[in-house]
């Protein structure tokens, strides 16, 4: 496995290493012996898989509260996405910085995410399945969005009209929000 590190502290792109012949490929996509050794040590407790019929979804922004928030590792498994997450910790020198990668089914990348950050992906392709693992169990009670549009981020999506879910229609912006992190 390949880290790569980004502008934002704790924010990796993790390449895994893909083993294929004429019966196709193999790869690991998480180990806990190698990612410690790149020196990731996070204990991931559940799996999350969505599926995206149409081009143009956008799932997000969206993160848990304290004390359960969520580290992140996520991957495309099919289609193509463009991955954004956005640096919510108020003390850290790249608040409100965001940043975005495509992952698709065929580059196999994954972006590990760490607590302390907003999540969402807007569908470059139709028919998108994206899966993830994180540290913390769901939590209804935490569970948060803040608007994908809000201007005090200025996240650029690369797409004008996107289909969005009731609750990212009605997501606060940022301002409103009470994200504790």
């Amino acid at each position: 496995m390949n880290l790569i590190k980004t502008d934002i502290e704790g924010l990796v792109v993790i390449e895994p290493q893909v083993f294929g012949d004429h019966r196709g490929w193999f790869m690991e996509t998480y180990s806990e012996e190698k990612f410690k050794e790149l020196g990731i040590d996070t204990v991931f407790v559940q799996d999350n898989q969505s599926y995206s019929a149409q081009k143009g979804t956008l799932r997000g922004l969206h993160f848990q509260n304290n004390p359960k928030s969520q580290t992140k590792l996520i991957r495309c498994t099919r289609g193509t996405i463009v991955d954004v997450v956005v640096d919510l910790r108020k003390n850290s020198p790249t608040y409100k910085k965001w940043f975005s990668i495509e992952l698709s089914a065929e580059n196999k990348k994954q972006l590990y995410i760490p607590k302390g950050f907003a999540h969402g992906f807007v569908t470059l392709t139709d028919d998108v399945e994206v899966q993830y693992k994180v540290d913390e169990f769901y939590s209804k009670e935490h569970d948060r969005s803040i608007r994908f549009d809000d201007e005090s981020i200025g996240v650029e999506w690369g797409i004008e009209n996107p289909i969005l879910s009731q609750k990212d229609l009605s997501a606060p912006l940022l301002k409103d929000s009470d994200v504790n992190f």
